[in-house]
């Protein structure tokens, strides 16, 4: 019921734009609980959401995992519960990971139709995991790139990844090089250190930081936090969870809610990052969206 995450596109713009207005727009969520395991180097994350417009309550708790020794094991597994508001009965388990990796593509397709500039031909991904995949099929489903280009840690996995790809992907041998002259980054790391520089990054590219989700970890160094637009979809989380924000005191610009809204500019003519930590009334808008496609279908 989510084979497109395209088909998600305008549930969420709803859901952003809400969530920026504050009480008026309906959605009620806390930035997540983050649990350590230090025996184990992972985390239990607990995302509760209501959003008021979709009458829609869920939780989503998702495990991570930084090193993994099970390369077989993904790093992040989620399962989001879908509860009747009305009277708060369990309505559906329903597969975390899934969601997780449509819903944060999706919102990175936002971002980027709002951000990148204008005639973007070159897109790059630094990551060969399932958000790679995830942002590769609604990226090349909604925009029209000349060249995609991949970079991966894993050499092996990074050539897995252009197998299976719909269209040519030239896999690169260092982050440097697909960057360099791309119009559009996704960054879908575990990486705890910057791996992407700011003199790398052609003038007005747009970037989407995906990875990087702890308040000590970064993908993107101080350079190009600094010298470009932050963009961001929940403040309080960014300035909670993000490393790359936090650890390089770069200022906000805006929510994604707001320039969905009207209210902040887009600024697709300068660089722009947008720092996507993911909303728990994401996962709400998607869950309900693939429960009332199941239901529809039985």
């Amino acid at each position: 019921h989510l084979h497109r995450a395209s088909l998600l596109l305008p549930a969420l713009e709803a859901a952003l734009a809400n969530f920026s207005s504050g009480a008026a727009g309906g959605v009620v969520q806390p930035v997540r609980t983050v649990l350590p395991v230090p025996r184990h180097g992972g985390y239990l994350g607990v995302m509760p959401a209501y959003s008021a417009a979709d009458d829609a309550l869920t939780t989503k708790l998702v495990t991570f995992y930084e090193h993994l020794k099970d390369s077989s094991v993904p790093s992040h597994q989620a399962t989001v519960l879908l509860f009747d508001p009305s009277n708060g009965t369990l309505k559906a388990v329903l597969d975390g990971s899934v969601i997780t990796a449509k819903r944060t593509a999706a919102v990175s397709a936002i971002a980027t139709k709002l951000l990148m500039p204008p005639s973007a031909e070159v897109l790059c991904i630094l990551g060969a995991g399932v958000q790679a995949y995830s942002h590769y099929d609604i990226f090349t489903e909604l925009f029209t790139f000349k060249e995609v280009r991949l970079w991966s840690r894993s050499p092996e996995r990074a050539l897995r990844f252009a197998a299976a790809a719909r269209g040519p992907v030239r896999v690169c041998g260092s982050a440097r090089e697909a960057a360099a002259g791309a119009d559009v980054i996704v960054t879908v790391t575990m990486a705890t250190a910057p791996i992407l520089c700011g003199d790398w990054v052609k003038p007005g590219a747009h970037i989407n930081a995906v990875g990087a989700s702890r308040p000590d970890w970064r993908e993107l160094d101080d350079e190009l936090m600094k010298n470009s637009v932050l963009f961001v979809d929940s403040r309080d989380a960014a300035l909670t969870e993000s490393g790359d924000v936090i650890l390089s005191g770069a200022e906000i610009f805006a929510e994604l809610g707001e320039v969905l809204k009207g209210t902040k500019p887009a600024l697709p003519e300068k660089t722009t990052v947008f720092k996507s930590l993911g909303m728990a009334v994401e996962d709400t808008v998607a869950a309900k969206f693939v429960y009332d496609a199941w239901s529809a279908g039985n």
